[in-house]
């Protein structure tokens, strides 16, 4: 089945965390692949420690959209499509597939959206997708969806992401 977890607020990624560990501690097998991300966060910790879950993402921290030069989002495109391309070679080998944030990357045009078409069609394995704003094809396709919305974060009183909470 299909999995979504959308919307403005904080804890879209967690919940996707959170339900790869409960697939994980069942002994499946979970690929968990995150788009947009490059810097350390402390769930990679957990994730990774664990044999039957595969955590793969781009090594560098290319910021946000916003900010990205010209070779910035070509390096970013690459490290993405390498990514999908391997989730499409070896979706049949996890019980699990988590992509993190990967409507900003289908969104932003910052990876090969036929490619996450096709492995949204194609996967016969839980499949979770995270992010904002997912656009209705996804949104058709899914049996679960979770919005998650903002009403209040210390950020709008000037409150910078804090270690262990928002990564």
């Amino acid at each position: 089945m299909i999995h979504i977890y959308c919307g403005d607020g904080k804890g879209k990624t967690t919940a996707a965390v959170g339900l790869a560990v409960r697939m994980a501690g069942y002994g499946k097998r979970v690929l968990f692949v995150q788009f947009m991300k490059g810097s350390y966060t402390g769930e990679l910790e957990m994730l990774s420690a664990r044999e039957n879950i595969k955590v793969m993402r781009c090594d560098k921290n290319y910021g946000f959209f916003r900010s990205m030069t010209d070779e910035d989002k070509g390096n970013i495109i690459k490290c993405h499509n390498a990514n999908l391309k391997y989730i499409q070679w070896n979706m049949k080998d996890f019980d699990m597939i988590v992509l993190d944030e990967v409507f900003s990357a289908y969104n932003y045009g910052l990876a090969d959206r036929e490619l996450i078409r096709d492995i949204v069609e194609g996967c016969e394995s839980e499949l979770v997708l995270t992010g904002r704003d997912p656009s209705e094809w996804f949104v058709s396709r899914a049996d679960y969806i979770s919005q998650i919305k903002n009403v209040r974060h210390p950020f709008e009183r000037g409150v910078k992401a804090r270690e262990g909470v928002e990564y």
